[in-house]
């Protein structure tokens, strides 16, 4: 395509039209959120930067970090839009005084993305100072701020972790305190909650989202992910526990438990594709893990093929473990542009696969004439997946066969993912015959759940299956969707605009 028709292509995108292609373009699933917590260093902030960077792949639309000296002084805070290195700079950093910090990188589960839903977030209370810091999603958040706003609560974002803080901040004498708050919330939820005495971490019932505790000179670190303490040579300690609720002061640690009892149910997608490949997780490699299922994956859809091809990054390990149980050449025919960052707008729906081809490039001379294998981590749409599929035709691929290391999602997920809705997953909508028709391959082949699970070492009642199953751990909404408060706004303008007149002073004498 010449530049004069791209260029074409580009100017019949009107700007109101932007967020529109963007939100249908977007590959799905997109990734959650990270957090980084210190307490006790002299350098918080700049090692909450560097924890932040390493955990950039869990959220990359905003980056925030929140310091604090203790008692007496202010809290002192900076977010925007963008990528960790984008948000921060040495100025940034060096006016982040404090000894405890607490940092976050966003992906938005419930809350559009704007500078607003940036985290973490800070209030000044009847407590005192507190900020927050959240991964996961309430799928009680509407009933809640229901209540919350009836008594007289005021929101100025349309996060559910907000309403987090809100019933953090209710004073005692209502009845309340900080672990009856934390009773009241449902779903899935890591947490790190400073305040100006503490570093609280929380982790849900279930334990859904990791969390882990570490160490650094006399410093405590809590990070989503241990890569983290591996960038700033910090001793991994252990994972916080579902339910558990840590408290970290001049005191040392204290660990309480103000949940009921749950089965487990850590989200499977952090092995099979969220959590990098470097961290530990159940006291598991992840990157193992992924091999492994390559291997199941393997064992359950044999094939005689000539190279095995992954799609990068996130089927990388799994498409090595394909390779080597059948003894079957790796390489990397697809080269990944690692500067494109989620947010790159795909100029029109005219330029067929540009999205694809922008993100990752095919070298043609690796599979020209080839029988190919091509390991994915997930087929969740579909769209891109063919795509891919046509670039290897194109090529010359004498045979193109798909392989993917987990089984094919057939549900929504309500604790933090954002898969799209059912009837946008093509194995909710296609049998297995016409998906492999659809991607144009001439054979397909999923890993199923028991292979998944057996690959990590771990009991099958260890797992949140529900994106594969349907059985969710914790009854949900079916209405439940990342864009529940912006609904109710619209509804509250709504009721707005049928008011003849403002009745906000209508009981005055």
């Amino acid at each position: 395509m010449n530049r004069a028709r791209f260029g074409e292509l580009l100017s019949v995108i009107s700007p109101d039209k932007i967020d529109i292609i963007e939100a249908e373009t977007k590959p799905f699933p997109q990734h959650e959120c990270g957090l980084f917590g210190v307490f006790g260093h002299p350098n918080a902030a700049v090692l909450t930067y560097y924890g932040l960077f390493a955990l950039q792949h869990r959220g990359q639309e905003s980056a925030g970090i929140v310091t604090s000296n203790g008692p007496g002084t202010t809290f002192l805070q900076h977010k925007d839009m963008g990528l960790v290195s984008q948000v921060f700079g040495q100025n940034e950093l060096a006016r982040l005084k404090g000894t405890r910090a607490i940092g976050h990188t966003r992906y938005s589960t419930t809350g559009t993305s704007t500078i607003k839903n940036a985290q973490p977030f800070v209030v000044d209370c009847v407590r005192g100072q507190m900020a927050i810091a959240h991964n996961g999603n309430l799928i009680n958040a509407d009933f809640l701020r229901d209540e919350l706003e009836r008594k007289g609560s005021i929101f100025q974002t349309t996060a559910d972790s907000e309403i987090i803080l809100h019933l953090l901040a209710q004073p005692s004498g209502n009845g309340g305190n900080v672990l009856a708050a934390l009773r009241r919330i449902q779903g899935a939820f890591s947490l790190i909650i400073m305040s100006e005495r503490e570093l609280i971490a929380v982790r849900d019932p279930f334990g859904w989202r990791p969390l882990s505790l570490g160490k650094l000179d006399d410093a405590y670190i809590v990070a989503s992910e241990t890569c983290a303490f591996d960038l700033i040579h910090a001793e991994f300690i252990r994972e916080i526990e579902p339910g558990e609720v840590l408290i970290i002061d001049e005191n040392g640690l204290r660990s309480e438990r103000p949940f009921p009892d749950e089965r487990p149910a850590f989200c499977m997608f952090e092995y099979v594709y969220f959590a990098r490949p470097d961290s530990m997780i159940g006291g598991v490699n992840v990157g193992k893990v992924r091999m492994e299922m390559g291997r199941e994956l393997a064992r359950k859809f044999p094939v005689d093929a000539d190279i095995v091809v992954p799609v990068p990054d996130s089927g990388n390990y799994a498409a090595l473990g394909f390779a080597q149980e059948l003894k079957i050449p790796y390489a990397h025919a697809f080269v990944r542009n690692h500067y494109i960052g989620r947010t790159f707008l795909q100029p029109s729906q005219l330029i067929r696969d540009f999205d694809v081809r922008v993100k990752l490039n095919l070298i043609k001379e690796m599979v020209a004439g080839k029988r190919v294998v091509v390991v994915d981590d997930s087929i969740v749409r579909g769209t891109t997946s063919r795509a891919r599929v046509v670039n290897l035709r194109e090529a010359g691929a004498k045979e193109v066969h798909m392989r993917v290391s987990c089984p094919p999602h057939r549900f929504a997920c309500h604790y933090g993912i954002d898969f799209p809705d059912p009837e946008k997953l093509i194995a909710n909508q296609m049998s297995m015959e016409d998906i492999c028709k659809y991607l144009g391959v001439d054979s397909l082949g999923y890993l199923d759940v028991e292979g998944m699970v057996r690959a990590t070492g771990k009991p099958m009642n260890s797992f949140c299956l529900a994106c594969f199953n349907g059985d969710y751990p914790l009854p949900v909404d079916p209405a439940l969707d990342k864009f529940i408060m912006e609904k109710r706004e619209q509804r509250a303008k709504a009721l707005a605009d049928q008011e003849a007149h403002p009745t906000l002073f209508s009981d005055l004498k």
